[in-house]
C-alpha cells in the first residue's frame, strides 16, 4: 500500500510537547513564567520579562485576532499543496504573543485582519497542529496590536557610542570581485568564489600573499546552494594562510562578515582581509529536480514553528507585513510596483544583470500570483555567482592600486525580537533598529546620500528601508515611491542602480555592496549616478541585518 505524502511535522522535544499535543484534548496551552504570570512563546528556558527560570503551562481559550495571512500560490510541500492560507494570530489574553498557522474554514477573499479566531486542531500521527478558522458570531474587527517600540521612536532606543572613535575610521575598501552570474551556469561553486576573490585581489592591486584574513557568510555545511563550502574551502583551494577568519550564519548576511573584517583590521589582527558571499540556487535547485542532490533539512521532523503550517518561505512572513502596511499606511500593490520598475530599468543597462528586457506597470500587476500581496515581480531571482570584497587597514592606502572607499559607520544594534513572526508588524523586521543605529555614528544625514544600494529580496524589503533610513517619513513610501520619479537615477535617491537583486540577481547583499563601490568609485558607466560621493546599502533580511554608509573621498 502506497502511504500518502505528509505535510512536515514538528520534532518533539521535552520543551515544546505540550504545545504540539495540547490538541489531543482539544485545548490550546502555552508556556508562561510562574514568577510574572507573562506568558511566553516559542518556548524558553528564562522568562524575557523578568529573567524568571521557573516555567509553567497554562491553558487559553483558544481564540486569538488575524494580524495577518497570505494566500500561497506557488509553494508546495508534501501533503500540503498550494493554494491555501498561512496567517498568523495573536492571542486575546496577550496580543504579543503571536502563532504562525493555515487559516481554514472560509474563503481566502472574506478574511479581513481583526476577525476573531478560533483554534482547531487537526491530528497527524503524534502532533496536533493548532489551526485557525473563523468565528461564526464576528464582533467588529479589533485594531492590529502595537509593535514593543513605535516605528517611529526607534533613536530613543539606541545604546549610545561606546568611544568616541569609531573602528570605521580605521579600514577601506579597497578591491571587488563578481565571478561570471546567470541562471544554472551549472559550474561548481567554488569556481565562482575563486574567481571573484582573485578579481578583487587583482582590483586592490595586491597578491594572495598579501591577504591574511578571510570572513564569509554563511559559512560552511549543506545549505542548499547557499554557499561554496565556507573558508575552510576556499582556504584549501588557494593555500592561504590567514592570521584571522570568520564564518557563520548568525550575523546579517555578507555585511556582517565585512563588518567583522572591519573589525580585524582595525583590532590589528590582519591588513587585508577577503570577504566573499557565493551563490548557486539556481544550479542546486536544477539538481535537486533531477533528483542529483538530496536538498538539506529533508528529514520526517523539522524544529521550525512555521514550517508544519505551510510558510515555507520568507515571502510568506515578508507578505504579511506588506499587507499589514497596506492596511496601516494605505500601500498598496503599485507602490511596489515602482521599486520593481526602476530595478528593472537600472538592470536594462546592465550587462551583468539577469533580466534585462523593459518591464511595465501592466506586467508587473499581470504577472503570475506567488503568495499575496506578492506577484512574480515583487520576488528575487536565484541565480549563480560570487562577490569579493577586501577590507584593508586605512594606511594602506596609499601603496594601493585603486580608489579606495571609506566606511562613514556602520548600523547593527538589534531592538526587535529575532523570530520572524514575532518581531516588527508592519515593516520588514530588522530594520528600524539598525537604521536609527547608523544614524548615531555619523553626522551625515540622509540628505547627504547620493545613492543607495538597499536589499530587494522583496520588493517590501526595499519599501521598508526606505522608511527605516528616514528618506521619507513613517508610512509615506506611497507618495514618495509614486511614479518612481524619486528612485530613479536622476532622481533625490538613485536606488539600486545595477538593477537590484529583483532584476540583477539574488546576491544575497553583497552585491549591494559592490555596487555602492562601482558608484562611489565612479564607474558605473551609463548607469553612473554623476558625482556620487556617499552611498548607502544594506544586507540581510527577517533574520539579523545591517546597513553601511560608505564615503569617497574622490
Amino acid at each position: 500500500m502506497t502511504t500518502a505524502p505528509q505535510r512536515p511535522l514538528p520534532q518533539l522535544t521535552a520543551q515544546n510537547e505540550f504545545f504540539w499535543t495540547a490538541g489531543a484534548d482539544g485545548r490550546l496551552r502555552i508556556q508562561h513564567c510562574c514568577a510574572c504570570a507573562e506568558l511566553i512563546h516559542p518556548p524558553q528556558p528564562v522568562c524575557r520579562y523578568c529573567r524568571g527560570t521557573e516555567m509553567g503551562v497554562r491553558e487559553v481559550s483558544g481564540h486569538a485576532i488575524l494580524i495577518g495571512f497570505t494566500r500561497n500560490e506557488r509553494f508546495g510541500l508534501p501533503g500540503l499543496p498550494p493554494p491555501y492560507v498561512v496567517g498568523q494570530v495573536a492571542l486575546v489574553e496577550d496580543p504579543r504573543i503571536r502563532l504562525t498557522t493555515t487559516v481554514v474554514g472560509g474563503a481566502p477573499d472574506d478574511l479581513e485582519l481583526g476577525m476573531l479566531m478560533e483554534v482547531r486542531f487537526e491530528q497527524h500521527d503524534d502532533v496536533w497542529l493548532p489551526l485557525f478558522q473563523p468565528v461564526a458570531e464576528q464582533p467588529e474587527p479589533a485594531p492590529l496590536p502595537r509593535d514593543e517600540i513605535e516605528p517611529g521612536r526607534y533613536a530613543d532606543h539606541v545604546r549610545p557610542r561606546a568611544t568616541a572613535t569609531k573602528f570605521e575610521d580605521r579600514v577601506a575598501l579597497t578591491g571587488i570581485g563578481m565571478s561570471d552570474l546567470g541562471r544554472r551556469l551549472m559550474v561548481p561553486p567554488l569556481q565562482l568564489t575563486v574567481q571573484a576573490c582573485e578579481q578583487a585581489v587583482a582590483d586592490a592591486g595586491l597578491t594572495m600573499a598579501d591577504i591574511d584574513g578571510l570572513s564569509t557568510y554563511p559559512g560552511g555545511g549543506n545549505l542548499g546552494g547557499m554557499g561554496e563550502g565556507g573558508v575552510t574551502a576556499l582556504e584549501s583551494a588557494l593555500g592561504l594562510h590567514p592570521t584571522w577568519y570568520n564564518g557563520g550564519m548568525e550575523t546579517f548576511g555578507p555585511g556582517g562578515s565585512v563588518i567583522a573584517a572591519m573589525l580585524a583590521v582595525a583590532g590589528g589582527l590582519a591588513r587585508h582581509v577577503l570577504c566573499f558571499r557565493t551563490v548557486w540556487e539556481a544550479t542546486h535547485n536544477e539538481l535537486v529536480r533531477s533528483g542529483s542532490v538530496t536538498p538539506p533539512g529533508a528529514g520526517p521532523r523539522t524544529t521550525s514553528w512555521q514550517l508544519p503550517f505551510g510558510a515555507v518561505s520568507a515571502a510568506h512572513t515578508l507578505a504579511q507585513n506588506a499587507q499589514r502596511h497596506f492596511h496601516r499606511y494605505g500601500t498598496t500593490r503599485e507602490t511596489l510596483g515602482w521599486i520593481a520598475l526602476n530595478q528593472r530599468a537600472n538592470a536594462e543597462l546592465n550587462p551583468t544583470a539577469v533580466y534585462r528586457s523593459p518591464l511595465t506597470m501592466e506586467d508587473y500587476l499581470s504577472a503570475r500570483p506567488v503568495t499575496s500581496p506578492f506577484g512574480l515581480y515583487d520576488c528575487d531571482v536565484p541565480c549563480d555567482g560570487a562577490v569579493a570584497v577586501i577590507v584593508s587597514a586605512v594606511e594602506t592606502v596609499p601603496d594601493l592600486a585603486t580608489p579606495p572607499v571609506y566606511v562613514e559607520a556602520v548600523g547593527t544594534q538589534i531592538l526587535e525580537r529575532l523570530d520572524w513572526d514575532q518581531s516588527t508588524l508592519a515593516h520588514e523586521p530588522q530594520v528600524l533598529g539598525q537604521s536609527a543605529h547608523l544614524w548615531s555614528r555619523t553626522d551625515l544625514r540622509p540628505e547627504d546620500v547620493d545613492v543607495a544600494e538597499l536589499y530587494d529580496g522583496f520588493s517590501f524589503n526595499c519599501l521598508s528601508w526606505i522608511e527605516a533610513l528616514g528618506f521619507c517619513g513613517i508610512g509615506e513610501s506611497k507618495d514618495f515611491l509614486d511614479g518612481g520619479k524619486n528612485i530613479a537615477r536622476d532622481g533625490i535617491l538613485p536606488l539600486n542602480t545595477h538593477g537590484g537583486q529583483l532584476s540583477h540577481g539574488r546576491t544575497h547583499g553583497m552585491g549591494l555592496l559592490h555596487e555602492a563601490i562601482v558608484q562611489l568609485r565612479g564607474r558605473g558607466g551609463p548607469r553612473q549616478v554623476p558625482g556620487a560621493r556617499v552611498a548607502v546599502t544594506s544586507s540581510g533580511g527577517l533574520t539579523p541585518s545591517g546597513v553601511l554608509l560608505l564615503r569617497s573621498d574622490r
